[in-house]
């Protein structure tokens, strides 16, 4: 179906034809098929908004991920915050672009029904990815 990208109050500059291509595999290879995906791209305190009147959360985060998952379809809006992608890149000396898309792949794990609450449920997260970043690279 189809991936949109939007932006609130923030441009970031990504190439959104090289990432719909990227989850559109990653999606088909995790045995779902792509419905409707929204991609949105925000500030902090867009972001914090949020996670305080949906989540009842009072704490900044790279991304919330809303499920609208119908069986197999997947469906959902990822809320990104660009300035915590930025702040956790310069954190782990990462680039701006693979932590963004760590961050994207992540979100789309939690729509494929992975969790990352436990330990062992945070090493398997990490595993896949790290496995998913390595098609994009």
């Amino acid at each position: 179906m189809a991936i949109t990208f939007h932006n609130e109050g923030v441009s970031p500059s990504v190439n959104t034809t090289r990432i719909s291509s990227w989850l559109s595999s990653c999606i088909d290879d995790l045995g779902y098929n792509l419905g409707e995906l929204s991609i949105i791209f925000c500030s902090d305190e867009y972001l914090i908004d949020i996670n305080k009147r949906h989540l009842n959360h009072n704490y900044y985060t790279d991304i919330i991920t809303f499920n609208y998952n119908i069986e197999k379809n997947l469906n959902g809006d990822l809320f990104i915050s660009v300035d915590r992608v930025k702040d956790n890149a310069s954190a782990f000396n990462e680039n701006f672009n693979m932590e963004l898309f760590r961050v994207i792949i992540h979100g789309i794990l939690h729509l494929c029904g992975f969790n990352d609450k436990t330990t062992k449920e945070q090493k398997e997260m990490r595993q896949k990815e790290n496995h998913y970043l390595s098609l994009i690279i």
